[in-house]
């Protein structure tokens, strides 16, 4: 699959392609979860494309490749099928004492509910 030169997540397109690591289409690109001012790249909400769809969130540790003409996860199509939907209390992934703050999937879920829910 040929996914055109890789990008910054700064030049990624709402509309961008998102394939599962097995090369299956699970969705499209809707928002760029970022902290622009700390340029740190969070993740990605995405409108999915089989299964249950609706809205998911994809975590920046779970995306493999960022490309002109579509996204890469590190995830197969069996696991991206079971991300999770953004919530306004989401409910604890998994507890990390140390991680806390603007950097847990806790708080990134809340933002991207935020950004869907019209209050971005």
């Amino acid at each position: 699959m040929d996914l055109g030169p890789p990008i910054s997540y700064l030049a990624l397109a709402n509309g961008t392609p998102v394939y599962s690591s097995d090369g299956e289409h699970v969705g499209h690109v809707t928002h760029v979860m970022a902290a622009e001012r700390e340029d740190l790249f969070e993740g990605l909400v995405i409108e999915e494309g089989h299964g249950r769809g609706g809205h998911r969130f994809v975590d920046a540790d779970q995306i493999a490749d960022i490309h002109t003409e579509g996204v890469l996860l590190k995830l197969d199509r069996e696991h991206a099928a079971d991300l999770p939907k953004p919530s306004p209390n989401p409910a604890v992934m998994y507890d990390d004492p140390a991680d806390t703050g603007r950097g847990s999937v806790g708080e990134k879920l809340k933002r991207a509910w935020d950004y869907i829910s019209g209050k971005y």
